[in-house]
């Protein structure tokens, strides 16, 4: 597989882990949804994480922040409690959870992330050996609540429709802030050009 290019320009063997390796230090702590279900760790994590960034390259799941594809951000010494854990569902091998970690508990960028995510790995599913990956947000994030419930919706009209790009309700209500939701649901004023029954 290719490497990874480095944003920074050079030699950024400081910054990066090997792609090859498998830091626990490095990676975030299995959260609640990962919990009782069999943990990615060592060669299975790296060898899912390698089809992870080959999915990430072909659906453009970028973090815009380090302007990086989003695997690489496991690999990033800077930030080594942030990144994706996997773990099989232990009913349910064929299924894969995946649950990301931002580097802030307020990262804007969670809601598109964890979206870009989920189709990518369930709209490329020839490359990986699972029928289905579920992902969502860890609860250190502000709106994981919100969010996994979305990603929940998108999971069961994924399921239903065979169809990854399905859009949740209300989807763009979260992780825009305060100021842009307004704006959308701002109405024209009596005057404006909009209103047909301006008299003039």
């Amino acid at each position: 597989m290719a490497g990874f290019p480095s944003p920074f320009g050079g030699d950024d063997d400081d910054l990066f882990d090997d792609e090859d390796a498998f830091v626990p230090d490095h990676v975030p702590k299995p959260g609640t949804f990962l919990q009782g279900h069999d943990v990615l760790t060592g060669d299975e994590h790296v060898a899912f994480h390698r089809i992870t960034h080959d999915c990430f390259e072909e659906r453009k799941v970028y973090d815009m922040t380090f302007n990086y594809n989003l695997a690489r951000l496991n690999l990033d010494t800077r930030h080594t409690g942030a990144g994706y854990r996997y773990a099989e569902e232990a009913d349910d091998p064929d299924v894969l959870r995946a649950e990301f970690t931002p580097t802030t508990p307020f990262c804007p960028q969670t809601h598109t992330l964890t979206m870009g995510s989920f189709r990518a790995w369930n709209g490329l599913r020839d490359r990986h050996d699972y029928d289905l990956v579920r992902v969502r947000a860890d609860r250190m994030h502000h709106q994981s609540e919100a969010i996994n419930d979305q990603l929940a919706e998108l999971e069961e009209r994924y399921l239903e429709t065979g169809d990854e790009t399905v859009v949740p309700e209300a989807a763009d209500e979260i992780g825009s802030n305060p100021m842009e939701r307004s704006k959308r649901q701002e109405q024209p004023s009596r005057g404006s050009a909009g209103n047909s029954e301006a008299p003039f």
